[in-house]
């Protein structure tokens, strides 16, 4: 699968290829920071097949708590393209800067519900868990 996607403004637009690691919904207060109050739908894509086609992203990591994830963002208008996780070796691309976010289809997980809002709706048949889901 080839996915490409852009800023609102388009001055920065990005390619992807390779199979979905997952699809995520993140409830965490830090993405809700990011959408403006919703939770945050991305797709995890490996990190080894990306790359910015035109512009440069600006970043934000924050330093005040452990493990940060590092975050992309135009610097002309704002537009949060992905998180970094070079722990997974993933991009977390933000489903709506997709060009086709069809291809996010249904979410595999939720994660980070105990930071859920009562407004917030979990897709009925995911799992959902309080934090991240248990590895191995």
């Amino acid at each position: 699968m080839e996915v490409t996607g852009k800023c609102y403004c388009g001055a920065l637009e990005y390619k992807v290829s390779g199979e979905p690691l997952f699809r995520g919904q993140c409830h965490c207060r830090e993405c809700q920071y990011m959408t403006g109050g919703h939770p945050l739908s991305v797709m995890g894509m490996p990190s080894s097949n990306f790359e910015y086609t035109k512009g440069k992203a600006a970043s934000f990591t924050r330093s005040d708590i452990p493990n940060p994830v590092t975050r992309d963002f135009c610097s002309n208008c704002g537009t949060h393209t992905l998180t970094n996780l070079p722990a997974m070796a993933a991009v977390l691309l933000k489903v709506g800067t997709m060009d086709d976010p069809s291809l996010y289809g249904k979410p595999d997980m939720a994660i980070f519900t105990c930071d859920a809002q009562e407004f917030h709706i979990i897709p009925e048949g995911i799992p959902a868990f309080e934090k991240m889901p248990p590895t191995g």
